[in-house]
């Protein structure tokens, strides 16, 4: 059980060390909030809903209108990817289920980055623009919820009241991460390990069948991707109203590098 347990961590960890280095997968928070948030606000509006949190200018009917064309536009397009990578002579020539896999989570990834934006959460890059250990973390936990761990739930619960306390500009570095988040990363890590490794098990049995792999990885990325997009907005959306009531402040007036506080 423990050799499990290690083997689904070590899977997800490749998964995301892999992901990562794609272009484009880190999000620039207030690039992408102004060209979402820029048809509905005013430019004073606009620049205060970026420099604090778009929950408090925009109603959740407008933020769950944005959040649902960024999920449509990313299951379009992740779906055609993966078609493709199903058809001989396409993506299967360079080794299609490692390339499919790893463009599949890339999507994820810069999908939830997004998600969280949108619903307030603080920029997960740090000062340089990097995601950090804690960022992905965080990632790891809203990829649990786009899966329906109940463990990565608990998780993003305890986070969003925590960082609901104070208005913090970027993710903090965080003591809870290391005592009550970090064996929840874990659990959630391991799960969703062994399920890509499943997942991937049964799109390679569908390429394996010619002209009809592309569109069995087709039909597998959307009836998963789209599915799990919506679980994740929906949490987000639920939890948005914690990040509303935050105290309205600047990002000049906003602590860096706050530290949360323990969690029992």
């Amino acid at each position: 059980m423990a050799e499990n347990k290690e083997d689904g961590i070590a899977v997800w960890n490749n998964i995301l060390a892999g992901a990562m280095k794609i272009p484009g997968v880190k999000v620039d928070r207030r690039e992408f909030l102004f060209n979402k948030l820029n048809p509905y606000l005013d430019d004073t509006k606009l620049l205060e809903a970026i420099n604090s949190n778009p929950t408090t200018k925009v109603s959740r009917e407008i933020l769950d209108k944005i959040a649902d064309s960024v999920i449509s536009y990313h299951t379009r397009i992740v779906t055609t990817t993966s078609a493709v990578a199903g058809v001989p002579g396409g993506f299967a020539m360079i080794g299609t289920i490692p390339a499919d896999t790893m463009q599949y989570y890339w999507h994820v990834l810069v999908l939830a980055q997004k998600l969280g934006y949108i619903y307030g959460w603080p920029d997960l890059t740090d000062k340089e623009g990097n995601l950090t250990e804690e960022s992905t973390n965080v990632l790891t936990l809203f990829i649990g919820v786009m899966s329906g761990v109940a463990a990565a739930n608990e998780g993003i619960n305890l986070l969003a009241r925590n960082l609901s306390k104070e208005v913090v500009k970027r993710l903090p570095k965080m003591a809870l991460t290391k005592t009550v988040i970090y064996p929840i990363v874990k659990q959630v890590a391991k799960w969703l390990g062994i399920k890509v490794t499943k997942d991937s098990f049964a799109k390679g049995l569908g390429k394996i069948v010619p002209f009809l792999g592309g569109g069995i990885s087709g039909v597998l990325t959307y009836t998963t991707f789209k599915p799990q997009a919506k679980r994740l907005k929906e949490k987000l959306s639920e939890q948005s109203g914690l990040f509303k009531n935050q105290q309205k402040k600047s990002y000049d007036d906003i602590t860096e590098d706050a530290e949360c506080e323990e969690v029992d």
